[in-house]
């Protein structure tokens, strides 16, 4: 792996990146890079064991937490969502399933929409951001958005879809949904420093997440005060790799589970990605994609299974990490098999 450090060293400084840049390979790190400052008032660096927001990275966990509650037998990918929603949510068509929400086929009405034109420093939401608190407090922000195109006709990627299976889960396992994601996916795959964070109580060793890559102005008042089924846990770089290796390994889902996953299913429109099942593809090798677009966040992973290779870049700006996340995109060039990294998937909020 040959490693363009100028390149690397000129995307750093075209937005101020903040982060932490690695790069795994098996048991070895090949590259380690801390920029800016984790806390800026109080001047505190960034380090590679700081702890980041994911945003739609950690759409991830929610799949596979649903997926463990398929293995269980607790549901199905064909499982109408309506049977359990009940009367809530009636935009949504009975049709929809499981399976239609996990893959961004649903068609249903998405309450952050991605194709909309957004600025770091809009609010969009439209409850006070601290009640979203659980799963069942995102209800009536998800209400009101009529079904956008008949389930299972095309791909479009939706935010709202994961909150909805957010709220199934919830149901269906009687726990929290952040209870279930550490139960049956943090815990499984051994991962000690990611987790669901408030953002009104950070504790140290994490970095806040700031609208501008100059300023002190923090996100918290743009997301919700705790992140759910669409996005907003918090990791390290070394906890990445860790958990690409423990999915891979079978260690949170079975190897039938990870092969659907895994197994390209739609073009991802205007991207160079194919989508999966809570996890994208390279256009035409195999290297594995999450990551994330909110304010104050910018963050991708990208994983190789042929080589064990993971490229991380965690960024806690809402523009700085893409110049870098650009740079290292020519390490999954190549032949098929090689993978390849593509253009940011969100374009939104997430």
């Amino acid at each position: 792996m040959r490693i363009d450090e100028e390149a690397l060293a000129r995307a750093v400084q075209e937005d101020a990146f903040t982060g932490v840049v690695t790069i795994d390979v098996g048991d070895e790190r090949v590259l380690e890079q801390a920029h800016g400052f984790a806390h800026r008032a109080l001047g505190v660096p960034c380090t590679p064991s700081t702890r980041f927001a994911m945003a739609s990275g950690s759409k991830m966990f929610t799949a596979l937490a649903v997926l463990r509650l398929v293995e269980q037998g607790a549901l199905a990918l064909t499982t109408p969502v309506r049977t359990i929603l009940r009367d809530d949510l009636p935009e949504i068509d009975d049709a929809v399933t499981v399976e239609h929400l996990l893959t961004h086929t649903s068609g249903i009405g998405d309450y952050l929409d991605e194709e909309a034109d957004w600025d770091p420093h809009d609010h969009v939401l439209r409850q006070p951001v601290h009640v979203f608190d659980s799963a069942a407090a995102f209800l009536p922000e998800l209400t009101g958005f009529p079904q956008a195109s008949p389930p299972g006709t095309r791909f479009m990627y939706n935010n709202g879809g994961y909150m909805v299976l957010a709220v199934v889960a919830e149901r269906v396992a009687g726990r929290t949904f952040h209870d279930l994601v550490r139960g049956e996916v943090l815990d499984r795959a051994g991962l000690t420093a990611t987790d669901y964070l408030r953002s009104d109580d950070l504790p140290g060793h994490t970095a806040h997440g700031y609208l501008e890559e100059s300023g002190n102005v923090t996100n918290v008042l743009h997301l919700p005060v705790l992140g759910n089924g669409d996005g907003g846990a918090w990791t390290t770089a070394t906890d990445l790799h860790d958990f690409w290796r423990a999915f891979l390994a079978g260690r949170i889902v079975g190897p039938a589970t990870v092969a659907e996953m895994v197994r390209p299913r739609h073009e991802v429109p205007g991207e160079d990605m194919r989508s999966g099942m809570g996890v994208f593809v390279h256009s035409t090798g195999d290297a594995l994609i999450i990551e994330g677009y909110d304010p104050g966040v910018s963050f991708r992973s990208t994983h190789d299974p042929a080589t064990a290779t993971t490229v991380s870049v965690l960024g806690n700006s809402s523009e700085g990490a893409w110049p870098v996340i650009g740079a290292l995109a020519t390490l999954f060039d190549g032949d098929p098999g090689d993978g390849e990294q593509g253009d940011a998937e969100d374009t939104g909020p997430a």
